[in-house]
């Protein structure tokens, strides 16, 4: 539990400064990218943190941080896309038992998917995590990354 409440703390600084750094700007690109790079970097089971933006039908690679990127997903396949269709976070414990499960890059173990939404409350896309842990994602890790997706639209 102590490791729990550690990631609690750590989870509900990095709110505080995101919220005052992205209130800088009303560029999503911009509040994105400032989301992405500090998550990554502060968070330390974070091997790739970034986002996939629905265009035009398609989950195209947005800001992130890590190893190169899927630039386009295969449609309605993999974590992102369930995470898209069922409107939902999707805590991945062991990707390789995910049906459908698409790997950009093989060190990945564990994932986590939030949607967002735009101003207009459709889904925007989804903020993608992955662990080279097994098992790296917890209902901490949910409930704060729900809150920071939360921040993109601006006002």
């Amino acid at each position: 539990m102590k490791q729990e409440e550690q990631l609690e703390g750590r989870y509900a600084r990095l709110y505080s400064q995101l919220r005052e750094l992205i209130e800088q700007t009303e560029s999503r690109t911009s509040r994105m990218a400032t989301i992405a790079a500090l998550l990554h970097h502060k968070i330390p089971h974070f091997f790739w943190t970034g986002f996939y933006l629905l265009k035009r039908g398609e989950l195209c690679v947005g800001p992130y941080q890590g190893p190169l990127a899927c630039q386009i997903l295969k449609q309605h396949q993999g974590v992102c896309w369930t995470g898209i269709l069922e409107r939902k976070t999707v805590i991945v414990p062991d990707v390789e038992k995910f049906p459908g499960h698409w790997a950009c890059d093989s060190r990945s173990k564990s994932e986590i998917v939030v949607p967002f939404t735009n101003r207009a409350h459709r889904i925007a896309g989804v903020l993608d995590v992955d662990s080279r842990q097994l098992d790296a994602f917890s209902s901490v890790d949910r409930e704060w990354l729900e809150k920071i997706v939360r921040l993109i639209p601006g006002r």
